[in-house]
């Protein structure tokens, strides 16, 4: 008789698209939440906490992957055991459920609902380098106010969140833009006009909803690709870095220098970049409706301090989620780092928002102007550690080593000082037979302090304590006159533990 086969042990391995995050990671980005609430909670703003699950009726149509309709989001079905046979999904960002949310509770709500939210999102895509399935995000928005008072308010925030962070004023800027100038453009390129080409026929371009989605998407290459690529995007194509061609949206090359004239309308300042929108889409109510829009914006945040060293109009930005329908806006970090092949580039985009007076209607029916931004947090933790802002690695606990397993009552003792003294310490756990792994185990853990009393200290009633972070340095720089001159072990009487332990943190730390 065959034996039955043993089932096979998983693999432990991390599911393609998502990553661990250990220790130092983890307390950052704690620390980076924390502040981020701070700033938003100074606004006024207060915390919803909804559900990461949503119904995928609930997340509606407005999914992140634009080239996979419904399929960007991390979905499955109830069994009809559990209820109705309902499609459930992860949430693909927090705007989506505070639309839910406002519509389910908005006769408890106040009005405006000014809410912030902060957690992890999933999305189903392709992932690629840096590109993760979950990510966190840090959202802020204004529900119920048509006010650009509220849209200024968000971009006001946003700068000083970002300074706040770490990011100094110069390395930073918010670019502000308005979908209704966007949506004056495909006015007039939609209207009924007609265009001869080189071979003197007479031609259009075929408009619809697709077409339209085609320019935008093509707008929002334009960091990217430049002008000259765009305009290869929007007529007959281009070919891309990899040698790959990309098909163009079919565009006439007059249509073209349209779109093109409203991406290049950034002026050497706010006044000249209206004063450039309006001539370039003044045949669209629309578009003149949202220039006016960027304008208020501008007075109402120059009225508070925040000039074009802070917050600028850009017509280049587009920002790429369909439910946007008035300003638009994104945190740009302008300082210089290296690509993984050493030529220098600009670091980007940590965080956008906008206007989207549409999306709590698909449940109410009823309009309800709102806007909002969202920060990327893994991003700006990236960003403020290529500035040296925050170290990649934190220390750990002060390590009280155990020379005598009979006595762990003392070194309990020990790390409840320190601890009480608000120190982070532990006592070593493992075998303490090996004094050298003690050792180990401490660096490993980037411990910046050892603890050390065996039988003799004991005796004496002193305690050694060995500064790690300065042995290592002298261990790997200092000749051996240096290192006599520069202990790094300390004996102390064992009621000065604290006291020594804090002067050593704070020589440390300085």
């Amino acid at each position: 008789m065959a034996k039955p086969k043993k089932t096979p042990r998983p693999k432990a391995e991390t599911p393609k698209g998502f990553r661990d995050y250990f220790g130092a990671e983890v307390t950052q980005r704690t620390e980076m939440l924390r502040t981020i609430a701070g700033v938003y909670h100074r606004y006024g703003f207060e915390a919803l906490e909804s559900s990461a699950v949503e119904t995928v009726e609930a997340l509606g149509k407005f999914l992140p992957d634009v080239d996979r309709p419904n399929e960007g989001v991390f979905a499955w079905q109830e069994s009809e055991d559990d209820g109705a046979g309902d499609w459930m999904a992860l949430r693909y960002d927090l705007t989506a459920p505070l639309a839910r949310v406002y519509a389910q509770h908005r006769n408890d709500l106040p009005t405006p609902y000014r809410r912030y939210a902060m957690g992890p999102v999933w999305r189903n895509e392709k992932p690629g380098p840096g590109r993760y399935r979950q990510f966190y995000q840090c959202d802020a928005d204004t529900v119920g106010s048509a006010s650009m008072a509220a849209d200024a308010e968000i971009c006001a925030m946003l700068s000083d969140t970002l300074e706040t962070v770490g990011i100094p004023r110069g390395d930073y800027v918010v670019r502000v833009n308005n979908r209704k100038v966007l949506n004056g453009v495909l006015e007039i390129l939609g209207g009924p006009f007609q265009i001869e080409d080189e071979d003197d026929r007479i031609m259009s371009a075929v408009w619809d909803k697709h077409m339209e989605d085609a320019i935008l998407r093509t707008a929002d290459k334009f960091d990217k690709v430049g002008e000259a690529g765009v305009r290869e995007l929007l007529t007959t194509g281009r070919k891309d870095a990899s040698g790959a061609f990309i098909e163009g949206v079919g565009l006439t090359a007059q249509q073209s220098d349209l779109v093109v004239r409203f991406l290049t309308s950034k002026g050497a300042d706010n006044a000249e970049t209206l004063a450039n929108l309006r001539d370039a889409i003044c045949g669209s109510n629309i578009g003149l409706q949202g220039i006016d829009e960027l304008e208020e914006i501008v007075d109402l945040l120059a009225a508070v301090g925040y000039g074009p060293d802070r917050i600028v109009i850009d017509p280049s930005v587009v920002r790429g989620l369909g439910y946007y329908t008035g300003p638009v806006f994104e945190a740009e970090l302008t300082f210089e780092i290296f690509d993984e092949k050493g030529r220098k580039r600009q670091f980007g985009s940590v965080a956008g928002g906008g206007r989207y007076d549409d999306l709590v209607a698909r449940f109410t029916g009823q309009t309800v102007p709102s806007v909002g931004v969202s920060i990327g947090v893994d991003r700006l933790l990236a960003a403020l550690r290529e500035k040296g802002r925050i170290q990649a690695v934190e220390h750990g606990p002060v390590v009280v080593t155990v020379m005598d397993r009979d006595r762990m009552a003392d070194y309990q003792a020990m790390v409840a000082e320190l601890r009480n003294a608000g120190i982070r310490a532990e006592v070593y756990l493992g075998n303490p037979k090996n004094f050298g792994n003690q050792l180990k185990y401490a660096d490993k853990r980037n411990s910046p302090i050892a603890v050390i009393q065996g039988g003799d200290e004991k005796a004496k009633d002193v305690v050694q304590i060995k500064d790690l972070i300065l042995g290592a340095q002298i261990a790997a720089n200092a000749t051996l006159e240096e290192w006599k001159e520069r202990p790094s072990q300390y004996e102390v009487a064992r009621s000065d533990l604290v006291a020594k332990v804090r002067e050593i943190l704070a020589e440390q730390a300085g």
